[in-house]
């Protein structure tokens, strides 16, 4: 059985985990039809993602379809989590990038296309909401091939009313066509596996229409990837999951087996994850995505074995904030907080001052720093260094906690001041930020 990992991308609000959940429901993989909307989507997971109806953390979910088993990662639209979806793409056989049929080609799809050109990854587009007023087909195709590329085919309707253009892209195929040939399934995959040309479909996620053409699409259009026999891995993500510290990697050659030393620390599990549950394995093949537990000291980007060395990343944070925690605080706080963030988040620019007690992050916008509060707490394995009555030791605090973040987008505009108070009691935020405590060490 042919072994693919898909990744989801798409600018916010164009549909993509509504497309995630059709794919997972049509294949069988859930019996329920989730919905963003009604909070019960099958890879909004997280508390925050439910609650904001945007998702955040790229998620993984199983499942197959004819002769082909998918691992299929949902990455996050919002432009201010770029760098979670940046870091899946290192990973992905193939990909589908979701485009409005209302607004059409925006400005974050060039983003995500230019990033997907840059890794290689074959590319499948489509098409969503056409249900809806106002979705012209004929006018989106044309947007597609003058916006993005040229080698963007309808391939709703199968190959036959598209010969004579994939002829066209590759000189043997020509001859093949002008002597009587057809274009088989196995040559358009060969097309697509070289990005010369991008399938496209069209249809609407909600209403389950184009997505088993996408589906049989996804099956046909692929290759198998081959993978050398020596072991191989790269790691993409960290994550908790409960007490538990994840670390997701794809095996990129031979296998990896549990209590398998890697950089001096056992390899405890090995966890396939489909959206919030998991199986275990003795041993995962390369192709595989898995979560490790047992390893400490990883961070995304890390290559194991034959695996070459990571590209670094191409998105750059735009906006950079200083958090001034409570008197209250240990000096250890600032550290522990930019120890762990900088292993699970390495580009988001993380870094703490021992001196000062403070410590300072850089994002790729406002909302990405808006849910950081509520990240703390997992990203440290214990409560929220801001949630209310706490300390840094995750005892209850004598001091309501109170910390102050300013901003300054790329250093053009005046900066501004943000504040949380959540414990009840607690000081008037609309007070300055004190200055720096001398009294700390």
């Amino acid at each position: 059985m042919k072994k693919l990992v898909l990744g989801m991308l798409a600018h916010v609000d164009t549909g993509k985990t509504t497309l995630s959940e059709g794919l997972l429901y049509l294949s069988g993989a859930v019996r329920r039809l989730g919905r963003v909307d009604h909070r019960d989507a099958f890879l909004d997971t997280d508390a925050q993602e439910r609650e904001r109806g945007i998702t955040i953390f790229s998620k993984q979910a199983e499942f197959s379809w004819g002769d082909t088993a998918l691992t299929l990662l949902d990455t996050p639209g919002h432009v201010d989590f770029s760098a979670e979806m940046e870091r899946t793409l290192s990973v992905l056989d193939c990909a589908v990038l979701v485009i409005s049929g209302t607004d059409g080609i925006q400005g974050h799809t060039r983003t995500l296309w230019r990033l997907l050109e840059r890794h290689a990854v074959p590319t499948f587009l489509f098409v969503n909401k056409m249900d809806l007023p106002g979705a012209d087909k004929a006018a989106l195709l044309a947007q597609l091939q003058e916006k993005l590329d040229g080698s963007c085919l309808d391939f709703s309707d199968g190959l036959e009313p598209v010969q004579e253009d994939l002829a066209s892209l590759d000189e043997g195929l020509m001859d093949q066509y002008l002597e009587g040939g057809r274009i088989t399934e196995a040559d358009a995959a060969s097309l697509a596996a070289r990005r010369l040309v991008f399938p496209c479909f069209f249809g609407s996620a909600l209403k389950l229409e184009g997505v088993e053409k996408l589906l049989d699409g996804l099956s046909r259009y692929t290759l198998s990837p081959s993978y050398p026999t020596g072991f191989g891995a790269r790691v993409f993500k960290i994550a908790r999951d409960g007490a538990d510290r994840l670390t997701y990697v794809k095996i990129t050659g031979g296998s990896l087996k549990v209590r398998t030393l890697l950089r001096e620390e056992k390899v405890n599990q090995i966890r396939i994850y489909s959206g919030a549950k998991y199986q275990t394995i003795d041993e995962a093949p390369a192709g595989t995505v898995c979560a490790l537990t047992g390893l400490t000291g990883t961070r995304p980007g890390d290559v194991f074995g034959v695996e070459p060395p990571a590209a670094g990343p191409e998105l750059e944070p735009v906006l950079t904030y200083q958090v001034i925690p409570p008197p209250a605080a240990t000096s250890t706080l600032p550290s522990a907080i930019s120890a762990s963030w900088r292993r699970r988040t390495p580009s988001s620019g993380w870094f703490g001052t021992k001196r000062w007690g403070r410590f300072t992050s850089s994002s790729w916008g406002r909302f990405s720093w808006r849910c950081s509060p509520g990240s703390f707490g997992s990203g440290l394995g214990r409560r929220s260094p801001l949630a209310p009555g706490t300390s840094s030791t995750g005892r209850p605090s004598p001091m309501p906690w109170r910390g102050w973040a300013t901003s300054s987008p790329c250093g053009t505009t005046p900066r501004s001041t943000c504040c949380w108070s959540p414990a009840p009691g607690a000081a008037d935020c609309a007070s300055p930020p004190p200055a720096p405590p001398t009294s700390w060490t």
